[in-house]
């Protein structure tokens, strides 16, 4: 016998009730208000302005078992095993749902799996074959890509249906504006002795860029490929300067493919630092006109990224002296062997929050740090509101904040240029 939980919607308890009085149109009628209004579900929850009811809807079309809704608001309840995540079949119909009592702000990406093998994420032997089983939410015309790495045979365009309540914040400088002339991006590859390999790096310059003037400040940002697209980094940074938001500067992409790299190369790896100060800064500056002056120079990225951004800093900060993070992977402590999957490193940790030690112990360096973190992301907020916490208490300039969003590319586009203007406002 199927188990049921008690509905909380409104709209869906409705559904229940004329269905049980004998409608039989009911639930067709239901289908067509929905495929009219969009989903999920969105509904008001009296005497609460700070949050709604949000359900997710799924409408099997053939045998189904089972249905997991995927999406960060896992996190956010707690409920990140895949058994918490699996929604409710309605009775006697071909719809199942999920209902969370959501903040009004959220923006976050989801995809149904149904029929799922409810086996753990960190568990499954294929995770590209388990994306490609993934759906998008069919009645949500909203959503976002990342693209395919061409040089990756294995990889696939990844599409994710995108949640964003009335309460989300805007996404102002992501799009391209009319009129508006545009930076130039050159793709380069370059070969590392001390890393004893090779990786595309991508090389952002200005609209009006003048190398015979004063150094550009510099930005240098991790997993490369991702702030190009999905995080459109070129982009946000003509409509920055165009506003004058933050002086014009050079932006150097920095490739981490493939995975194993990255796994190696980002988390407090210092060879991969000496790469940074010892090849890459010197290749670049001998094509462009790079500062060399660690206050106007930015070190970014996200998750593993962003924890390499703040390692970079520490163990270089003659080089740079500002650090912009995105929910940065502070969790991480060495293991018997330096790098490996982000899952398999959480579970045989030694010394949890490794660097945030470093810097509570180490003297003062002339640094300062944007970090963001979503709200939705429960171990990375834990971990971000840590280092905060040590870096204020030793006199770091901070600037700290939170986004309602969870551990993704969705979130990061946005914030991306908060942080920007944070470290750079002119």
């Amino acid at each position: 016998m199927e188990k049921y939980e008690a509905l909380i919607s409104p709209r869906l308890a409705a559904l229940q009730s004329a269905l049980e009085a004998g409608n039989t149109t009911a639930l067709s009628a239901f289908w067509r208000e929905m495929s009219l209004q969009e989903t999920p579900l969105i509904e008001p929850i009296e005497h609460d302005e700070q949050r709604c009811l949000v359900t997710f809807l799924w409408r099997a079309n053939e045998e189904t078992d089972n249905v997991v809704l995927i999406s960060p608001l896992s996190d956010y309840f707690g409920k990140r095993r895949i058994a918490n995540n699996q929604m409710i079949h309605l009775a006697h119909t071909d719809l199942w749902y999920k209902t969370y009592q959501v903040p009004i702000a959220v923006r976050v990406g989801y995809l149904f799996s149904p029929n799922d093998a409810l086996i753990e994420e960190e568990e499954r032997p294929d995770w590209m074959a388990w994306m490609a089983t993934r759906y998008l939410d069919p009645l949500n015309p909203l959503c976002y890509s990342i693209p395919r790495d061409e040089e990756d045979p294995d990889d696939l365009d990844l599409h994710y249906s995108v949640l964003e309540l009335p309460g989300a914040a805007p996404e102002a400088w992501i799009t391209v504006w009319p009129g508006r002339r545009a930076g130039k991006v050159e793709p380069y590859r370059l070969r590392s002795a001390i890393l004893e390999n090779e990786r595309r790096i991508w090389v952002y310059t200005p609209p009006e860029y003048l190398p015979e003037l004063s150094p550009y400040h510099l930005l240098v940002l991790f997993d490369g490929l991702n702030y190009l697209d999905p995080i459109p980094t070129p982009t946000i940074l003509d409509n920055l300067i165009a506003e004058g938001r933050i002086p014009p500067l050079i932006a150097v992409l920095v490739d981490t493919f493939p995975s194993e790299r990255r796994n190696r190369e980002l988390p407090c790896y210092l060879p991969f630092v000496k790469f940074l100060t010892q090849e890459m800064l010197p290749w670049l500056g001998e094509r462009y006109a790079i500062t060399a002056d660690p206050d106007q120079t930015i070190v970014a990225g996200s998750s593993y990224g962003g924890l390499a951004a703040a390692f970079a800093a520490f163990s270089a900060p003659t080089t740079f002296g500002k650090v912009l993070s995105q929910s940065g992977a502070f969790w991480w402590a060495p293991t018997d062997e330096i790098g490996g999957d982000p899952q398999e490193v959480r579970q045989k940790l030694k010394e949890p929050e490794w660097l945030t030690k470093q810097f509570a112990l180490h003297e003062k360096l002339k640094l300062s740090f944007y970090l963001d973190v979503g709200r939705l992301e429960t171990e990375e907020m834990v971990v971000n509101q840590h280092l905060r916490a040590v870096l204020e208490a030793k006199g770091y300039p901070v600037h700290y904040a939170e986004f309602s969003g969870g551990h993704e590319y969705l979130s990061w586009r946005r914030t991306l240029a908060e942080g920007l203007i944070a470290l750079l406002a002119r």
